[in-house]
């Protein structure tokens, strides 16, 4: 449905026998700027109202569930029927579904990683890059720092699985395996309950969306110094994951590169919390570039 010339449904694209469910969001045939999210998240994680003010009327804002998310498709859990490469086409799949030459490419974590990969693989459909929360793809990046005591305790003493079929369960599960990523002291408990009952409602495969990312084959590395689009590196100085070196190897890597400290953004998808910092450096990014 287009609402004042804004799409605002969620659609379904049937792409080389896989379904990607997609939303665009502000005028159509404005420039567009495509969000893509980390490794085990829907879009629900981008939300409209993010999405929204980044658009300011002047970009068409396009949301998409990664397979094994949201309402995209899914496989058996623990048996993706796809790999890493498979995700990181995705995003070209798309945009020649909908008839698109290039975009802003704006990825968080796993998503990082996509839109590195495209933008040295296919700069030609690249308009910029916007790296949240990343490391560099390869490349020579030298040691960077690992994960916070809790990030780390999570992947080694991992919360027991819930009943899959208890939604409540599945829900306050959900809301646990994002509280270590959040900056000190800033974990939202109602903002991120509120989005995890909305993803967990809209997705078809709870189990194979927490899951299936991390056990596919991932894709080959790229270098980041071989991208020549202009790039933008937003990184949290307290991401519990990725600590700050690795965005200031990413802006040291890629030619040109401009680096944004945010304050109590964590590893997570800019919370509104720091979108008064987030969103004015995206546009001068995105519409002066």
């Amino acid at each position: 449905m287009t609402i004042n010339g804004t799409q605002r449904d969620t659609e379904i694209l049937h792409l080389d026998g896989v379904e990607l469910a997609i939303e665009r969001r502000g005028p159509e045939g404005a420039p567009v700027a495509l969000l893509i999210a980390g490794g085990g998240q829907s879009m629900d994680w981008w939300t409209p109202e993010f999405a929204d003010l980044l658009g300011a009327g002047e970009l068409q804002v396009i949301r998409y569930d990664h397979r094994d998310t949201g309402r995209s498709s899914t496989s058996p859990t623990g048996q993706p029927n796809y790999t890493g490469d498979d995700l990181v086409t995705d995003p070209l799949r798309i945009l020649d579904a909908l008839g698109i030459e290039k975009a802003h490419l704006i990825g968080m974590s796993m998503g990082g990683g996509i839109a590195q990969t495209l933008a040295v693989r296919a700069p030609e459909r690249v308009r910029t890059l916007t790296l949240v929360e990343t490391s560099p793809s390869g490349g020579d990046h030298g040691a960077l720092p690992g994960p916070s005591p809790e990030v780390a305790k999570s992947f080694m003493e991992p919360e027991p699985e819930p009943d899959w079929s208890d939604e409540n369960a599945v829900i306050d599960y959900r809301v646990d395996l994002e509280r270590p990523y959040a900056a000190p002291h800033q974990f939202d408990e109602v903002r991120v309950r509120a989005l995890a009952t909305l993803e967990v409602r809209r997705t078809r495969n709870m189990a194979s969306s927490i899951t299936n990312h991390f056990v596919a084959r991932p894709s080959s590395s790229v270098d980041p110094a071989e991208i020549r689009v202009p790039t933008l590196v937003l990184h949290s100085v307290d991401d519990p994951m990725f600590p700050f070196p690795h965005g200031e190897a990413l802006a040291r890597m890629i030619p040109g590169a401009r680096l944004v400290r945010v304050q109590g953004m964590g590893h997570e998808i800019p919370p509104p919390a720091v979108w008064d910092v987030v969103i004015p450096e995206l546009h001068r990014h995105l519409l002066h570039s």
